[in-house]
């Protein structure tokens, strides 16, 4: 059975390795523009396809057959071949969507919902909440009667914002909000489709403000495991989508050391790529890459300022990456602009050694300030970021094992 997903812009898709997880069957992805997409339907390169932004409204005309639920939603993302040829239309949105809202715990029922976007799926997010109970459920786009300037103005009452746009997507807006989210003072929970970075700046800003949030992974993954269902034409269960939303997002995540230098960041982290087959990149040679200098010669030349700027631009690129480990330099935690770029994809990690055993050769700043106060003052700074400390004062393969056990329960 050949199956597939087509859409616009499709490298940073989970799709083929959720289904692969699934079943048995070939999985591709197609790209293609939207003058493209009837002749593909037509077309016998599959039998069963998903269809992702922004022609999950364009396939419907050249379907035969609509479900129910894709036509109260008024999109389509999943379409079957039947035997006899016929292109058939569902929308697993739904299920996907009212999946993920169970599990988030926030409470839906009675609240006043806002969506930001008016896309394809912000029509599933619009009729999953109206089914569950939503108070009042209000749209925001650029150009509407409510948007991104007057809906602070407007939606004074909302209790719940749901992501139904590409803000804060990667590649292009990673560190992006559609909405400054604290405006929202009764806001109770936030729900945003996008799964990859794992937490956009959105949902970052809830968990400051403390309010529950959920990202879009699990709502991807039971979407998948309703359209395979379809495929196949049998069930499956429902344990399946914890199952691999858990595998994806550990698959996913990068492993982000932070420390002292000399506290066996390096030396613990290519022993972590070693034993997970993961790539080991490191932000100060990332530096070194870029800028045709080392850190210490930036320093020693233009001084700690312009270094720490170059070092946040490389800090943005390691942290937009997936199933990375990095190893930071030592004085990362120094800007709090760089929090957010490491906590976005990944778990952090704070390798604490002992004051006596970091050395200082070839350490500028080492050298120029007494070790002691840089150590006093990073400490808080380190556990205010990381996710995990764990302590080197063994050896580096014990620092990498008590690492990996702690991964998965960050």
């Amino acid at each position: 059975m050949k199956c597939g997903l087509i859409g616009e812009k499709l490298s940073h898709s989970f799709s083929p390795q959720i289904h692969r997880e699934l079943a048995d069957y070939s999985y591709e992805l197609f790209e293609m523009t939207e003058s493209e997409v009837k002749g593909f339907l037509e077309s016998d390169r599959y039998d069963c396809i998903n269809v992702t932004i922004p022609y999950k409204k364009t396939v419907m005309p050249y379907l035969d057959e609509i479900s129910d639920e894709a036509k109260r939603i008024g999109s389509v993302n999943t379409v079957v071949k039947t035997e006899n040829g016929k292109k058939c239309g569902y929308n697993t949105d739904y299920y996907g969507f009212k999946y993920a809202a169970d599990q988030s715990g926030i409470e839906i029922k009675d609240k006043n919902v806002l969506i930001l976007g008016t896309g394809g799926a912000s029509l599933t997010a619009r009729t999953v909440s109206e089914d569950l109970g939503a108070k009042s459920v209000t749209f925001v786009s650029r150009s509407g009667e409510i948007n991104y300037e007057n809906v602070y103005d407007k939606c004074p009452d909302t209790d719940v914002v749901i992501n139904c746009t590409p803000v804060g997507m990667y590649p292009k807006s990673n560190g992006e909000s559609p909405v400054a989210l604290e405006k929202f003072k009764r806001c109770q929970g936030v729900l945003d489709m996008i799964f990859n970075p794992a937490k956009t700046k959105l949902l970052l800003d809830a968990e400051r403000l403390g309010i529950p949030c959920t990202n879009g992974l699990s709502m991807l993954v039971a979407q998948a495991k309703r359209a395979c269902e379809l495929f196949l034409g049998k069930s499956i269960a429902d344990s399946e989508i914890d199952r691999i939303t858990a595998l994806i997002a550990n698959e996913t995540g990068n492993i982000i050391l932070i420390g002292m230098p000399g506290s066996g960041k390096t030396t613990v982290g290519k022993l972590l790529a070693e034993m997970t087959g993961r790539k080991f990149i490191d932000t100060d040679e990332m530096i070194t890459l870029s800028q045709g200098k080392t850190p210490s010669e930036i320093i020693m030349a233009e001084g700690e300022k312009i270094f720490r700027q170059i070092e946040h631009e490389e800090v943005k690129n390691a942290g937009k990456m997936s199933g990375m480990i990095i190893s930071t330099g030592g004085g990362v935690v120094t800007r709090r602009e760089n929090f957010d770029p490491l906590r976005q994809n990944g778990k952090i990690f704070f390798i604490h050694r002992s004051l006596d055993k970091l050395p200082t050769e070839n350490r500028p700043l080492s050298q120029q300030t007494k070790l002691e106060e840089m150590y006093r003052a990073r400490l808080p700074l380190y556990r205010d970021v990381c996710d995990f400390e764990v302590s080197n004062y063994t050896t580096p393969e014990q620092c990498a094992a008590e690492i990996l056990q702690n991964y998965g329960k960050a």
